[in-house]
């Protein structure tokens, strides 16, 4: 068994889970695989037998969205034993190096809470969603550094410890989808030192690198956005004045966007960001820790 275990959640995207799996078995150092598939219908389990040395395949059995599905893969590379989680989407695609350099981090930083890559687009350009916080209101990276002081990142190529996470326990399932990763780095950044690591890079092969945001999208996905905002409201009410402030401006900017640029149901988009605001006020969900498993 290797150190570092990379914890690859998977639904119903077998192709990109066999890209993402070739890139993580050219990683120039020795890694472990455990793949989590939230119930994929597609085939994806045929591709596995669990005898193939150094790839592990768990099924979760129904899908329990990305939050559910890190969970359930975090609690698994615990229990086995690793000493690195190595966190990623199934569409993420780590360079050959992305490995070695968040391990150079780690041995040269010595004390940290989480390392992650700079995650890249299709065409080499930064992968909007992916750039890290470096304060609440802020994303700015200076490339041209070695490491990058942050707050928070997400789970396309995100490293941390098994010290950190017996301390910080585990990501929160009931958000199911969405800030579930900003929650967990900021429970990290809070108490230790995080790093994005300039020289570990990873392609996030995702079919847009557009921003995409409530006021254009379509309404089969409104109940996505149910969760982001309650989930965003958990995540930055904690921030007290600051987060709040956040929330307010971020709150009336969509709404404004909404009257601005949506052709029909204005209305209905608009009373689903503030119902969704008050139901993060209320939201209560629950936290799990390494002791709360053995208890």
């Amino acid at each position: 068994m290797n150190e570092v275990a990379a914890i690859v959640v998977t639904y119903n995207r077998k192709e990109l889970l066999k890209k993402c799996i070739k890139k993580l078995q050219n990683q120039t150092v020795p890694l472990d695989i455990l793949v989590i598939d939230n119930g994929s219908t597609d085939g994806t389990a045929e591709l596995f037998d669990n005898k193939e040395e150094f790839i592990r395949y768990f099924n979760t059995g129904s899908n329990l969205g990305g939050a559910g599905g890190f969970n359930y893969g975090m609690k698994k590379a615990l229990a086995l034993g690793y000493d690195f989680f190595w966190m990623m989407d199934d569409d993420t695609m780590p360079y050959d190096n992305a490995l070695e350099e968040l391990l150079v981090a780690k041995n040269e930083l010595k004390e940290f809470g989480f390392l992650s890559s700079i995650a890249e687009w299709q065409d080499g350009s930064l992968c909007n969603m992916n750039i890290q916080r470096t304060s609440i209101l802020n994303k700015n990276l200076d490339l041209g550094k070695k490491y990058n002081a942050v707050i928070m990142a997400t789970f396309v190529s995100f490293f941390v410890s098994r010290e950190m996470v017996e301390k910080y326990g585990f990501p929160i399932k009931d958000f199911i989808i969405w800030s579930d990763d900003l929650e967990y780095s900021r429970r990290i950044s809070k108490d230790n030192p995080c790093y994005a690591v300039s020289m570990s890079r990873v392609v996030h092969e995702m079919k847009s690198n557009a921003k995409v945001g409530i006021e254009n999208d379509s309404d089969d996905r409104l109940w996505r956005y149910k969760l982001v905002y309650r989930n965003e409201v958990f995540v930055f009410r904690r921030e007290g004045i600051k987060g709040w402030i956040y929330l307010l401006l971020r709150m009336v900017y969509h709404s404004f966007k909404i009257l601005l640029k949506t052709p029909q149901g204005k209305a209905k988009k608009i009373i689903l960001i503030w119902k969704s605001f008050f139901d993060g006020i209320k939201f209560k969900p629950v936290i799990e820790t390494e002791k709360e498993q053995k208890s």
